[in-house]
């Protein structure tokens, strides 16, 4: 559970609010049996509803690894509940996870995407759970929901061509952009083009936040990937390691020195920026830290024992349901448009993203001296709150 004892206090939960938030509304377990590429006789799948007070809909992506589990599902549909609380939307938690390999060929990846829908139709026509892309889907799978539902509205994250949002995909990156801008300046008192940064990931949460960050004039030192990396003292060519990226498969190699991820982790730079995957800074590791500023462009990168690690070396970490908020944010702008048909521009959908998250970010930055906590607690708190009111306001509790 998200939640300790010191957020329940702040917020003044009750035993009914507790135990609802404590574990998840609805959890739907299935086999695809019959939707199957080449070497599979069977994939399990998962979809959590973790708490639907705000909702219907539940919302939140569908990851797609051999490694995930319904652990890791839970885990990811209660932070999208605090997330879309803390961004005051009309969503649920929810997560979707296909055990498979994140691997496979877009033509593979589709036939289970084809099953996928066909196994949870009525939730997707229903609107009880609004899929979008996570750790290894994408528009693509998107498009094949949409092809199953027809109906605009039941998926985000869409091709642009049949009724997806100009900006979405790379929505999550450009948030962690701005995000890391503001914080820059509260808390290094430096703009973000005298900065050094390190990311970890190179998906499209951290593709896209170097994408933006290099444009602000940000100095990306180095990069990694499940492969390993590269570090460049003088700053790397973002646009020259995409192109890498993309041919070869990884960012390892692409000249500079080699670095390895947990190299990443303990580098001397301004802000680190954790964007792969999560439980990545431990106890183990959080010690080697030395940058001054954490954005937490992955959900859940830190675990609760490095928490407490980093705030006793004194880096101001800005949590995942803040800092990788923009993608949600844009969720809503473009499944709100499929019900009305309207159409929007690419600087409106940036525009929505930057003026949602830093009106947060204000709030988060005002709560975390006043209750003296952290900015992670600040989140939670605020966007406990919110769930409170919710429930009280539906005879919940």
């Amino acid at each position: 559970m998200l939640l300790d004892e010191e957020i329940v206090r702040l917020v003044g939960m009750n035993k009914k609010a507790l135990m609802l938030l404590g574990e998840p509304d609805r959890v739907i377990h299935f086999k695809l049996r019959r939707h199957l590429p080449p070497g599979y006789e069977v994939v399990h799948v998962y979809v959590v509803y973790h708490n639907a007070a705000r909702g219907p809909p539940c919302k939140g992506g569908i990851r797609m690894s051999s490694h995930v589990t319904l652990e890791e599902t839970i885990q990811l549909a209660e932070i999208m509940t605090y997330k879309s609380a803390l961004m005051d939307l009309p969503f649920g938690g929810g997560k979707a996870a296909i055990v498979a390999n994140s691997g496979l060929s877009p033509q593979a990846k589709e036939v289970l995407m084809g099953g996928f829908a066909h196994e949870i139709r009525y939730e997707l026509i229903s609107g009880n759970y609004v899929p979008a892309p996570d750790l290894g889907t994408s528009p693509r799978e998107m498009a094949v929901i949409f092809g199953e539902t027809h109906v605009r509205e039941s998926v985000t994250g869409k091709p642009v061509g049949i009724g997806g949002l100009p900006g979405r995909e790379e929505a999550t990156g450009y948030g962690v952009s701005v995000i890391a801008e503001r914080a820059a300046r509260e808390f290094l008192d430096m703009e973000i083009s005298d900065t050094t940064i390190g990311v970890q990931g190179f998906g499209n949460v951290g593709s896209w936040a170097c994408t933006f960050l290099a444009e602000k004039g940000a100095k990306i030192l180095a990069v990694t990937d499940r492969g390993g990396g590269t570090m460049h003292r003088e700053g790397i060519d973002v646009e020259g390691l995409e192109k890498y990226a993309k041919e070869y498969g990884s960012v390892d190699g692409y000249g500079g020195e080699h670095l390895s991820n947990r190299e990443l982790l303990g580098l001397d730079v301004d802000i680190l920026i954790p964007a792969a995957i999560g439980g990545v800074i431990t106890g183990e590791n959080a010690g080697d830290v030395k940058a001054k500023l954490i954005i937490e462009g992955a959900n859940a990168p830190t675990t609760r024992e490095a928490d407490e690690i980093l705030a006793k070396k004194g880096v101001i970490l800005v949590p995942d349901i803040l800092a990788n908020a923009g993608g949600v944010v844009a969720s809503y702008d473009e499944w709100r448009k499929g019900k009305s048909g309207t159409r929007t521009k690419r600087v409106e959908t940036y525009a929505t993203i930057k003026e949602t998250l830093l009106d947060v970010f204000e709030e988060v930055l005002n709560y975390s001296p006043k209750e003296k906590v952290s900015l992670r607690k600040a989140a939670l708190a605020l966007a406990a709150t919110r769930l409170l009111d919710t429930m009280e306001g539906r005879g919940w509790i």
